[in-house]
């Protein structure tokens, strides 16, 4: 299992700026294709981006254009730079290992866009 730890969210205006890392813990950091995902409340989990360990990234429509992943193998972190930021991006944060068996979710990082 890979422990994760989110943090770098905040309360930001609408048309703000944030920058969330997520910190994993095991040696093979760099094999492991990443996502971040948001849960908005009374809302599901949702996918929003995925980098690839060869680098690879994927975006979700809500946010392609406004949100850029990035990883530092060396660091053993994950990082996803959020602009243009609107209201409708609040919600709680995670980041999670892209593999065939289950990981278990930290503990994630809230964000919240005011109007």
């Amino acid at each position: 299992q890979v422990q994760l730890v989110e943090s770098g969210g905040g309360l930001v205006q609408a048309g703000g700026s944030l920058r969330l890392s997520c910190v994993a813990s095991g040696s093979d950091f760099s094999r492991h294709d990443m996502g971040w995902y948001r849960q908005a409340p009374g809302k599901r989990r949702e996918f929003i981006t995925r980098i690839t360990s060869g680098g690879s990234t994927l975006y979700d429509v809500s946010v392609k254009g406004r949100f850029t992943i990035s990883r530092d193998n060396a660091k053993n972190t994950v990082y996803l730079e959020m602009n243009s930021l609107k209201p409708e991006d609040t919600a709680v944060y995670y980041c999670n290992v892209i593999a065939p068996t289950p990981n278990p979710w930290g503990q994630g990082t809230q964000v919240t866009v005011s109007s």
